[in-house]
């Protein structure tokens, strides 16, 4: 098979074994993965920044190792980083003006840690601004669009790192998920998204949002893609006080397993009348596989599930109010050219530079924590947050896996939403509650819209469990038949 049409549907492993086996170089892989790259970020802006000098040397030396014999699973494989992950010495952006001119000079512990396997770095991907939004349609560079359908969102706020994996751009992605921005960006796409456990990746390097939800996850073409990322990045940090300090288990090691035996829970909640006809009976159809495959179905309820998308944007908006406060255009971040005070620069600096969308929440944060309506708000948000985090451990004591939609519905129209935002806001109910209660979750592929458009199923698992979850996403995933994008 010729290298441009082996990479539209090749995984990592394939990819790990034509390399070994000299069947082509690591920089003949890239150089065919940064070609497509460059053509279709024309059409999808899924790509903030190509590097491709940079991407080419890192294959010189991936090959390097590879004819050395120290070649890891991630040695000379092409991947993108969502443009939120610091990058030594390659702009890292956020996708807001206030940070559009900002290089790092160090890497995030996730990025040294792909560099420490070989692995090609070929550019920044778009998202929404801050990570703050679903349909990375609020990035100072413009809206990512779908592959599936070029009018369509990606989904968000890491859209141009799920794009860049569905339209085969590159071969898997990092992105970060603080309310299912891995997850919903991976179900719009039609590949497989991974948030881990809180604390099993070190956020060293991740520019903050909400720093008691914000994780970096990995998105590829395959469950078995995404733990492999995930074996790379994941462990203790001495640089982030919140990463757990317990070793981190092979994620990889019941693969094979299958799901006989595994008590999937099905909460009634997360279908009801806010999905989708056409999402309801793709996830009825997985669940009936389920069954097939030997899994035991068990219906649960989550009651206080009503509160949850208000708890989590509630907390999360406190916590970004406090984390946006350093970019005040004297420290950090842009700095107008109006003003005479130092108030008056601030101000500009920061009208200037924030987008319409975190302004939003530093506004609505700072309104949850002000004196006379932080007992209101955000503390009434942080009891729900105990009360679904207890709920849900009452689950696991008789479940393994929570299945649930990854979203209320497929793709929507770029622009449609924008008017509505708390409509948005509404459509996060499907994955914020592994957030909220910092457990992992993946989404993976379970069927197709009228149009054509992915669907994507959600399993959520205990803390550290991510061997289950790629356990059973990647059984389901032999048996589905997944369809490439359109590009």
């Amino acid at each position: 098979m010729d290298l441009k049409e082996l990479i539209l549907t090749a995984t990592i492993p394939q990819l790990g074994r034509g390399l070994k086996n000299k069947i082509f170089s690591s920089v003949e892989l890239t150089s065919a993965y940064l070609e497509r790259a460059k053509i279709l970020n024309e059409q999808t802006n899924a790509f903030i920044t190509i590097d491709e000098e940079y991407a080419l040397k890192s294959a010189e030396k991936a090959d390097e190792l590879i004819k050395n014999g120290k070649a890891k699973p991630l040695t000379g494989i092409p991947l993108s980083v969502k443009d939120n992950i610091c990058t030594k010495d390659i702009k890292t952006t956020c996708a807001s003006k206030m940070l559009e001119d900002f290089t790092p000079f160090y890497d995030a512990t996730a990025v040294s840690r792909l560099k420490k396997q070989g692995a090609v770095i070929i550019g920044k991907t778009n998202m929404d601004e801050f990570a703050m939004g679903g349909s990375s349609g609020t990035s100072c560079f413009g809206a990512v669009k779908n592959p599936y359908d070029l009018t369509r969102v990606p989904g968000g706020s890491s859209g141009g790192s799920a794009t860049s994996v569905s339209a085969s751009m590159c071969t898997a992605s990092l992105g970060s998920d603080t309310g299912g921005s891995v997850r919903q960006p991976a179900s719009f796409c039609g590949i497989t998204g991974l948030k881990p456990t809180y604390g099993a990746v070190s956020r060293y390097g991740l520019i903050a949002f909400a720093s008691s939800f914000d994780q970096i996850g990995t998105i590829g073409k395959t469950a078995e893609d995404c733990g492999i990322l995930l074996n790379a990045i994941a462990g203790k940090d001495d640089l982030d006080s919140t990463c757990s300090t317990l070793p981190f288990k092979n994620c990889l090691k019941e693969i094979n397993k299958g799901v006989k035996g595994l008590k999937v829970a099905l909460p009634k909640e997360f279908f009801g009348d806010n999905i989708s006809g056409g999402v309801k009976s793709a996830l009825f159809k997985a669940t009936e596989t389920f069954k097939n495959m030997g899994a035991e179905i068990l219906e649960v309820s989550l009651p206080e599930l009503k509160y949850a998308v208000a708890a989590y944007y509630l907390i999360s908006s406190a916590e970004a109010a406090s984390n946006l406060s350093r970019y005040d255009g004297i420290k950090y971040g842009h700095r107008s050219e109006k003003g005479k005070t130092y108030e008056e620069i601030i101000k500009n600096s920061r009208r200037e530079g924030f987008g319409n969308e975190v302004k939003r929440r530093i506004m609505l944060g700072n309104y949850a924590l002000s004196s006379g309506y932080y007992e209101a708000y955000y503390n009434k948000a942080v009891k729900i947050r105990k009360k679904l985090k207890a709920q849900l451990d009452e689950i696991f004591k008789t479940c393994d896996l929570i299945l649930t939609p990854t979203a209320p519905t497929t793709a929507y129209k770029i622009g449609s939403m924008e008017k509505n935002p708390a409509h948005m806001y509404l459509a996060d109910i499907c994955t914020v509650l592994a957030n909220i209660a910092g457990l992992p979750a993946i989404s993976t592929p379970c069927g197709y819209d009228k149009k054509g458009l992915p669907i994507g199923m959600s399993l959520m698992g205990k803390a550290f469990s991510e061997a289950t979850l790629i356990r059973a996403a990647t059984a389901f995933e032999i048996q589905f038949e997944r369809r490439e994008a359109a590009l």
